[in-house]
């Protein structure tokens, strides 16, 4: 937070997930493993996949999103709420420095329609002209308009009533650093064989796996688990 990476309200949001993790048991639940299962398919299958990370994202998982984007050939794309040019040049280059990867985000000349924030702005080349988006950590305003848009949306996200798990096609409830790897290591399973990607993807069902986690939880704090 200090050198910029982070936001004051970015320290709010990473408490607010860490508080649904100890409600999942630190853990990664079956529906999770499902969700990224399928997260990885879609990438897979995807024309223009691209990654948009955020300060926090960046924070716990640039690492771990760069070695995605490698497996996924997803470009990564930093886009920023509490939006500065020197805090995007900040981003990008310690995004940069912990992958080796080029990472767009320092000229958005797009808007995302619909959007009052500085969180509309993205690169023409990037997020504009994706298919399917992955978005690590709540980001509900951009979810619900690029679906609009049409783009297929990819959320990581602890929180399974969050705006953002509601509006994506696929919703892993994980924390983003056990999320990212798993997604990972299913891409380099299903890059070779769209067949098994496909199938995947036909065999999950978003909203039923979102009411599963809820149930999981509900479930913890009756049996007094957590």
């Amino acid at each position: 937070m200090t050198e910029g990476i982070v936001s004051v309200t970015g320290l709010i949001a990473h408490g607010r997930g860490e508080a649904y993790d100890y409600l999942l048991g630190e853990r990664t639940v079956p529906e999770a493993e499902a969700a990224e299962a399928a997260a990885a398919a879609m990438l897979v299958l995807a024309k223009r996949p691209m990654i948009t990370i955020n300060g926090n994202a960046a924070a716990l998982a640039a690492k771990e999103l760069g070695e995605l984007s490698c497996a996924s050939g997803a470009p990564m794309e930093v886009n920023l709420f509490h939006r500065s040019d020197e805090r995007m040049a900040k981003v990008i280059s310690f995004v940069e420095g912990e992958t080796g990867e080029k990472v767009l985000g320092r000229d958005q000349g797009g808007i995302l329609p619909g959007i009052a924030s500085d969180r509309s702005r993205c690169t023409k080349e990037g997020l504009m002209a994706a298919d399917v988006v992955l978005i690590p950590l709540e980001d509900g305003d951009r979810a619900e308009a690029m679906v609009k848009l049409g783009k297929k949306i990819i959320s990581i996200d602890l929180n399974p009533l969050s705006r953002t798990n509601q509006e994506a096609t696929v919703s892993v409830v994980d924390e983003v650093t056990r999320a990212v790897p798993n997604i990972t290591l299913w891409v380099k399973k299903l890059k070779g064989d769209p067949d098994q990607a496909r199938s995947v993807l036909a065999n999950y069902q978003n909203k039923k796996n979102l009411a599963s986690v809820m149930d999981r939880i509900c479930h913890e704090l009756k049996e007094g688990h957590v």
